[in-house]
């Protein structure tokens, strides 16, 4: 093997998934990812904090994306908000339905999982609370928005990963909204 190969990050976040699929999450250990990868374990210790990172590479792309798009919009609130999460649907999701399956299986298989990705879903929330305060919007108000926009994608996200499901997920975001305009609104007579 060479001395240096480009794309480090990469090739641990390609070897530690294949390791989570393969053994289970609880069972690869660091040494392990970074020997599949060709790598030291230094070198995963420089680029992750730990192993649930390489996992979860990326979160930076979807937050920056997400608060871009919701301050770039001169849509009410929660409808910025659900724009911006169908955005990222399209430019980051819409063509890795499969590997996002296995993913979510990863994750579904371990509690320590769990947290880390309710942790980022807070994250993402908090960076949209944020962005919807630089753009004038009261606390409250871009706490209910982007809160009601993370509860939308994350239900239609879960929807998107079942089996069986072939509808996409900027389609489940659309149909998630309005089952949530549905039961907030005032019932028509």
């Amino acid at each position: 093997m060479a001395r240096w190969q480009p794309d480090a990050r990469g090739r641990l976040e390609a070897a530690a998934f294949e390791l989570f699929r393969e053994r289970g999450f609880e069972q690869t250990t660091v040494t392990d990812i970074a020997t599949r990868a060709g790598l030291d374990k230094r070198t995963f210790y420089r680029l992750f904090g730990d192993k649930r990172e390489a996992l979860f590479g990326g979160s930076e792309q979807l937050e920056d994306l997400l608060v871009k798009a919701v301050t770039e919009t001169d849509a009410a609130p929660f409808e910025a908000v659900v724009a911006a999460f169908r955005q990222v649907a399209e430019e980051i999701f819409a063509d890795r339905l499969e590997l996002v399956r296995v993913r979510q299986t990863i994750i579904e298989s371990s509690p320590e999982l769990q947290e880390r990705e309710l942790r980022k879903m807070g994250s993402l929330a908090a960076a949209v609370v944020a962005a919807l305060c630089a753009k004038g919007l009261d606390q409250t108000a871009a706490t209910l928005a982007a809160e009601s926009g993370v509860t939308v994608f994350r239900v239609a996200y879960t929807r998107w990963v079942e089996p069986g499901n072939r509808d996409s997920l900027t389609d489940l975001i659309a149909e998630v909204t309005s089952e949530l305009q549905a039961i907030t609104s005032p019932a028509r007579r």
